[in-house]
């Protein structure tokens, strides 16, 4: 353990080089958090650093593939050696999957999706969980970043609707699991951040009734002022779901 590891909690945000990611990084090592940023790309993660600053020692960048049981148990490891506990994990990697229609997805495509979005949001929760577990003191906070797709799905997007419908299950059976233990598991659905993921909306995108409209985005910072909020409740209250979307988005209704 470092010396620098008694400097205030210490947090984990997957897919931290750009998007979201990014934006959650900058807003938790604001907030205070020693912040881990981990994503495929060392380059895009030593620029979020620089974004976030603060002190010499408080931020670590760990090149991860989620999808590699190996890459996750290295972040996981590296987080415990430089700081000696994990308080919050934000499962934030993902990939959108392909824009297609269902009987056009092919297997690998579909793997894909799940692999990254799925898949690699367990393996980084359960590494988490074991940690959170057996330190002391003991407990912390996993925050799985959800969809709007986990309510609804949008057409042509049968691999990325389902991966996030899965996430909620995840999220519940986390929360159920870590009650003996200090673990609270939240879920946040996000629609229309602005990030390279919604650059399309402004140009259109297939509606339920098989037009193209454009949709209206919202700055994606106000996603991870959300998530410092949710990490900074206490021990025993947690935000189970929270929505947080662009105002004007055709998410109500029958449009």
């Amino acid at each position: 353990m470092s010396a620098d590891a008694g400097a205030g909690p210490v947090a984990v945000v997957t897919g931290a080089g750009s998007g979201i990611g990014r934006q959650v990084s900058v807003a938790l090592r604001a907030a205070g958090y020693r912040t881990v940023a981990a994503g495929r790309r060392a380059e895009a993660l030593g620029e979020t650093l620089q974004l976030a600053g603060g002190p010499c020692g408080s931020t670590l960048a760990v090149p991860c593939d989620v999808t590699d049981p190996v890459s996750v148990r290295e972040l996981f490891a590296r987080t415990r050696e430089r700081f000696g506990r994990i308080d919050l994990l934000v499962n934030n990697a993902g990939v959108p999957g392909p824009a297609a229609a269902f009987d056009e997805i092919t297997l690998e495509e579909w793997e894909e999706v799940v692999r990254t979005n799925l898949t690699g949001a367990f393996l980084c929760a359960q590494e988490a969980f074991r940690q959170m577990r057996t330190q002391r003191p003991r407990g912390g906070r996993i925050v799985n970043n959800g969809s709007l797709s986990a309510h609804a799905p949008r057409p042509r997007a049968a691999a990325y609707t389902a991966a996030k419908h899965a996430m909620t299950g995840l999220t519940r059976a986390v929360a159920l699991e870590g009650r003996s233990y200090g673990i609270a598991c939240g879920q946040i659905d996000v629609g229309n951040a602005a990030t390279d993921m919604t650059a399309a909306m402004g140009r259109g995108v297939p509606q339920a009734d098989g037009s193209l409209a454009s949709e209206p985005t919202f700055d994606a910072r106000h996603v991870a002022e959300a998530i410092v909020y949710m990490a900074g409740l206490p021990p025993e209250a947690n935000v189970p779901f929270m929505t947080v979307m662009a105002t004007a988005m055709p998410f109500a209704g029958r449009g």
